[in-house]
């Protein structure tokens, strides 16, 4: 019988251990045992981008779906925040793809909402936006908004990734986010 265990107490097996028996013998229930630990969070993860309790519940499943394919084809060190980016990533896709858009409050999603027409009811365009506006960052500006925001690294990881030391690191994000409010302004018509 497979010993369900939350975060924090003690068990028979640890994430790595659960992960590394998936891996290896393609057994979903030590899988699932594994993400059982983390439906919580993934609720929550989903239930904040989505507003909605049934979306977040099917929601919940989907990941798990993913989880099964994307675990053989990533490298994890942490699974807890890899999985927390990957259940916010499915949600912002879930939007993205027309899911209950409406529902979404980008103030919520981005800090720059206030340039992103949160009033229209449009919203793909305002992420339209703001994918051509992140691209036309300078690379090093790009790839640290990229990092912080979208995969959530700390500066020093950034720094680490990067070979940028953090200073630059900390500039590059100040700059990129200046530079995303006057693309965002300019873009509408502000």
């Amino acid at each position: 019988m497979t010993n369900f265990i939350k975060p924090g107490k003690t068990g028979t097996s640890t994430d790595e251990e659960l992960l590394s028996t998936y891996r290896k013998n393609g057994d979903v229930a030590a899988l699932g045992a594994l993400y059982e630990r983390y439906m919580p969070l993934v609720y929550g993860v989903c239930l904040k981008y989505l507003k909605d309790e049934d979306l977040a519940k099917d929601a919940v499943m989907g990941v798990f779906e993913e989880l099964v394919e994307k675990v053989k084809k990533h490298d994890i060190s942490i699974f807890r925040n890899w999985l927390y980016v990957l259940g916010r990533n499915y949600c912002l896709m879930q939007l993205r793809a027309g899911k209950k858009l409406t529902v979404v409050n980008l103030d919520d999603v981005v800090e720059f909402t206030p340039l992103l027409h949160h009033e229209d009811n449009n919203r793909e365009e305002a992420y339209a936006a703001l994918e051509k506006c992140v691209d036309k960052l300078a690379g090093a500006q790009k790839q640290s908004i990229d990092l912080f925001y979208l995969k959530e690294k700390c500066y020093k990881e950034i720094a680490d990734i990067t070979g940028f030391t953090l200073n630059e690191v900390k500039s590059y994000i100040q700059n990129g986010k200046r530079n995303l409010k006057i693309c965002l302004e300019k873009s509408s018509g502000n």
